[in-house]
């Protein structure tokens, strides 16, 4: 758009029927809060100036997020709403965005077709519209005979026959700045909820002849509102399949997407397979020609190229290019796994860097450790890094053999291409080459010459 254009997002509203302690705007939609959807689609349209009207309740969650605010305080309707915000700005002809922060699937596009078709009308509103069952809560649009928008009724306020009325009030406007100053003045709570209503500005224009235009949306779930969790879980669905269309065009496999879960924070590459009954959450990055799944949830992973992640858990944690993790792994604690280093079944890791091409194929727990490049570390392998009062650490050198069922007791140091027998339980450093066995591990006699 040419035209400089305000926002005004409308999150005052208290939420009552999320029946929660969490603010209904701030309830997570896959990764990210219902309110940040809806701020970065105005943002696009884009608008230049955005402010968001909230209650006391969600005022510092608002804060934190870096965004322009109001307090409406009472909550007293959306009219009253809207005189709160445009006390905050200086009045001029830049003309008024107003969406409701609890529809985060609203397409940036419409909105911009609605500041669009307001500017090109000259009319004092342009608001979106829909055709929708008699069940539902959005007001429902009269029109005179001659199909001119005459004012928009609230469903408590409806009588039955108006109430049938399948055309509705999508709540999103976009106003002619100096005439919505005066209309809000003129509004009365003379009502069913006794509140000021945006809506009838609409009225208020018709009677002067102001001119209200309508802009139907094309698709009903782009006006979906969110009043509970019933709701949210619809949204949260329509949501994730766009998500997942989106990396699907972009050139990932998605084998299953009813059965596979990416956060709308997730970034991954080209030629990528995900499984069924993925979960990629949070700040997730994945490269190019992974296979991720079944059964694997990553939370603020790095995860490189051609990695393989079958059946595990990873969390805060990175996995180098062409590693391969699993089946039933769980690396946590910024955990490292280098490049071609392998984590096998039942390998837990905390805190833990393993070197390239390191081995840990089976039931170990590796904790507050650093692997080498190349080394092995044997089944039932486990670093006992706490004492009772801190944690320790373990470091294995390169090219180290780790024999099945040691234990190595923190803080200890297993040279480079050292070896622990099976079962061995190491409370000393093992220098460079040696070889140690036993319970405590001793230095095993070096073998003659033949």
């Amino acid at each position: 758009m040419s035209q400089s254009l305000r926002a005004v997002i409308l999150a005052a509203g208290k939420g009552t029927r999320m029946k929660s302690s969490l603010p209904k705007v701030f309830h997570d939609l896959c990764g990210r809060p219902m309110l940040s959807y809806v701020v970065q689609a105005v943002r696009e349209v884009p608008a230049t100036d955005v402010l968001v009207v909230a209650n006391p309740e969600v005022r510092d969650r608002v804060e934190a997020m870096g965004l322009r605010f109001v307090v409406q305080e009472p909550q007293l309707g959306t009219g009253h709403a809207v005189q709160t915000a445009l006390a905050a700005f200086a009045p001029d002809d830049t003309p008024l965005l107003i969406v409701s922060a609890d529809m985060p699937l609203v397409p940036p596009g419409l909105l911009a077709q609605v500041a669009k078709v307001r500017a090109d009308s000259g009319a004092a509103v342009a608001c979106v519209t829909a055709h929708l069952g008699p069940d539902s809560w959005f007001g429902r649009v009269l029109r005179d005979p001659s199909g001119r928008v005459e004012r928009i009724v609230e469903v408590r306020d409806a009588t039955p026959a108006e109430a049938r009325i399948a055309e509705v009030n999508a709540g999103i406007y976009c106003f002619d700045q100096a005439r919505l100053r005066e209309a809000v003045v003129a509004l009365s709570p003379d009502n069913a909820q006794r509140e000021l209503y945006l809506t009838d500005c609409i009225a208020f224009f018709a009677r002067r002849g102001e001119g209200v235009e309508t802009v139907p949306a094309q698709r009903e779930e782009d006006i979906v509102g969110i009043n509970d969790r019933v709701e949210l879980a619809r949204a949260r669905q329509i949501l994730q399949r766009r998500i997942l269309e989106r990396h699907m065009r972009d050139g990932v496999t998605v084998v299953d997407p009813a059965a596979t879960y990416v956060d709308d924070t997730v970034s991954i590459g080209r030629d990528t397979t995900l499984l069924p009954q993925t979960h990629l959450k949070g700040a997730t990055t994945v490269g190019p020609g992974c296979v991720i799944g079944p059964n694997t949830v990553a939370i603020n992973a790095t995860i490189g190229a051609r990695v393989t992640v079958i059946q595990s858990y990873v969390r805060d944690s990175t996995i180098g290019d062409e590693a391969t993790v699993g089946p039933f792994a769980h690396l946590r604690g910024e955990s490292v796994i280098e490049r071609g280093a392998h984590i096998g079944n039942f390998v837990e890791t905390k805190k833990t860097r393993v070197g390239a091409g390191a081995k840990a194929s089976h039931l170990t727990y590796l904790g507050d450790a650093d692997v080498g490049e190349g080394a092995n570390i044997g089944a039932g392998t486990i670093t006992c890094n706490y004492d009772g009062k801190k944690k320790n650490k373990t470091r294995i050198g390169k090219g180290a053999f780790i024999g099945s069922n040691s234990s190595l007791v923190a803080p200890v140091e297993v040279g480079d291409h050292a070896l622990t027998g099976a079962g061995s339980v190491v409370l000393r450093d093992v220098p460079p080459g040696e070889r140690v066995a036993g319970n405590p591990a001793r230095t095993l006699p070096k073998k003659d010459p033949v």
